[in-house]
């Protein structure tokens, strides 16, 4: 049985590695520790000549991991005495995406030969890098015109931050990158390919979570696109596809066993069970008990909304969603997947970028107090959540944000407020896009950063929402959910956990603290929200017809009351 057993979940994000210890019996985290990415700025390479450019260096995954692993092991050992390495039964990883990385047929990525260590085409293209918005909308007119069932089950639109984007974008930019590289990977299989010694993209177990939502492979046409759509995008990328892979896997399945090299370098018994890896995202879910009903939003720089549909129950297709792929989050479902583009890169444009108030008076720790004494609608600010793109409904990364309602007496903290209030519609957005094609979302679980440490945010949801928040128990649900598929493919073998259900039930929990809407807030912000959705598909939709004379007039209005009291 799983008593007195352990697991390691690897979650590789955007700035850092982070590994956490898990007993696997109860769910207890016995050991976690943190190690960030070398290169560029906070781990990410960016180029200030073209603000849609994002890239990693592959090297830092693996370096991170090396250090944070043993160091992790060494802390498990001083916090409990009953653990000991040998103890560790499977291992399972997830990383951001869509961060693809142009590889040799080894599997080595490119940026680790001489000729291309300068060269970032060579490098991870990060999930957030948005350079192929060109080519995003290449797709998406070839495929509304000629596959449009490729389109359906991704939301109606294919966007600059997936696979196939990034890769066209490559050829179009840097030939020689493109020509040099034998196959394109996830960072997701990539990273369980290197620690199980079976790194070559044509046998490597590939992600059915990585290419069910960001590759559009999907079994009712084959797998991936046929190869004369992806010729007519270009000849060379229709050639690519036979080097890519036509089988996926759920991460309840193995993608191998770890390699004696990375057991000697992590400090793990050689052997144990590494778990086909997935998207941060969605093992974020899994860690904080998504089930069918349960919304999962894991808030951090962006936003994934993960909830999942049970397989033998009809699903219609819902436009602008991220993807709708069977058993990409829970084997025997449909993992549904939305999100915003940017939520806490927002707060830190803002915080990091125009300094209110400079770096004392506009941290934000002071922002925050001060707009915790804020009612809503009493600055009188109305903001668009799109700095970095919209990523569901309208699935465009053109799009960009907006301030409406400044005066000369705006105050940092009013529009600090104003963009959390921003992002809260934005997320009421998509919970009203489930909805509205049948999908009932009956409770709400955060997880992330910002939901472990910011109440106000928390708050402002659970008013704008109309809907209880409650928190995930493990600060680490990305870790964590890892840890649970390392524990399912280490369980069949050892007569533990079968299913994902099982070893959720005993390894997920959720904090005593809830946030309640306030009845008073959630109707002034009902007045506001409607007046979001006139601004939402306005600037976002050719479809819209109409006038927004109305907006800063009810908005000056609503702003008067509350600050009368009224």
């Amino acid at each position: 049985m799983v008593e007195d057993l352990y697991t390691l979940g690897l979650d590789f994000g955007t700035n850092s590695v982070r590994a956490l210890i898990v007993e696997v019996g109860s769910g207890r985290e016995v050991a976690t520790a943190v190690e960030e990415y070398e290169s560029g700025e906070a781990g990410v390479i960016i180029d200030l000549k073209d603000p849609n450019l994002a890239r990693q260096n592959p090297a830092d995954y693996l370096e991170a991991m090396s250090q944070v692993v043993p160091r992790t092991i060494a802390q498990a050992q001083q916090e409990d005495d009953s653990f000991s390495p040998d103890k560790i039964i499977g291992l399972g990883v997830d990383t951001t995406g869509s961060t693809p990385l142009p590889v040799d047929k080894s599997g080595t990525p490119l940026s680790f030969y001489p000729e291309f260590r300068n060269n970032l085409n060579a490098y991870a293209w990060l999930w957030k890098d948005h350079t192929a918005y060109a080519e995003a909308e290449e797709i998406t007119e070839l495929a509304s015109r000629e596959h449009p069932e490729y389109l359906a089950k991704c939301g109606g639109c294919y966007s600059s931050e997936w696979f196939f984007s990034k890769i066209l974008h490559c050829l179009r930019v840097d030939s020689q990158v493109f020509a040099a590289a034998y196959s394109w990977v996830e960072c997701c299989d990539y990273l369980p390919g290197v620690l199980t010694g079976n790194s070559a993209p044509l046998t490597m177990k590939r992600s059915r979570c990585a290419a069910g939502h960001k590759a559009m492979f999907n079994q009712q046409w084959g797998g991936l696109p046929a190869e004369d759509f992806l010729a007519r995008l270009d000849p060379r990328l229709g050639e690519l596809r036979s080097r890519l892979y036509s089988v996926t896997y759920p991460s309840d399945e193995p993608a191998g066993r770890l390699s004696e090299e990375w057991a000697r370098k992590l400090g793990l018994p050689g052997g144990i069970p590494v778990a086909v890896g997935a998207l941060d995202a969605h093992f974020g879910a899994v860690g904080s008990g998504v089930a069918p009903g349960v919304l999962v939003k894991i808030i951090g720089t962006s936003t994934c909304d993960i909830t999942v549909w049970p397989l033998e129950e009809s699903l219609v297709d819902i436009p602008g969603l991220c993807g709708i792929v069977e058993s990409s989050v829970l084997p025997g479902y449909y993992g549904l997947e939305a999100g915003q583009s940017a939520v806490g890169d927002i707060f830190n444009w803002f915080v990091n970028y125009l300094q209110p108030g400079g770096t004392e008076l506009g941290s934000h720790e002071a922002l925050t107090e001060k707009a915790a004494r804020l009612k809503p609608g009493e600055s009188g600010l109305l903001a668009l959540d799109w700095n970095n793109g919209n990523r569901t409904i309208l699935v465009d990364q053109r799009l960009t944000g907006l301030l409406l309602g400044q005066t000369l007496h705006t105050r940092p903290e009013e529009i600090y407020r104003a963009l959390i209030e921003a992002t809260a519609f934005g997320a009421l957005r998509i919970i009203n896009r489930f909805e509205e094609y049948g999908v009932r979302i009956k409770e709400v679980i955060n997880c992330g950063g910002i939901a472990e440490k910011n109440p106000l945010v928390m708050q402002i949801y659970a008013d704008i929402l109309g809907r209880k928040m409650k928190i995930a128990r493990s600060a680490q649900t990305c870790a964590l959910g890892a840890a649970i598929a390392a524990a399912v493919v280490a369980g069949k073998e050892k007569g533990g956990y079968q299913t994902f259900g099982e070893a959720q039930a005993a390894m997920c929990g959720l904090k005593e603290r809830i946030f309640r809407p306030q009845p008073e807030n959630h109707q002034v912000y009902s007045l506001i929200y409607k007046l979001y959705v006139d601004l939402h598909d306005a600037f976002g939709t050719q479809a819209w017809q109409g006038n927004l004379f109305h907006v800063m007039k009810e908005m000056l209005a609503i702003r008067d009351r509350q600050r009368l009291g009224k």
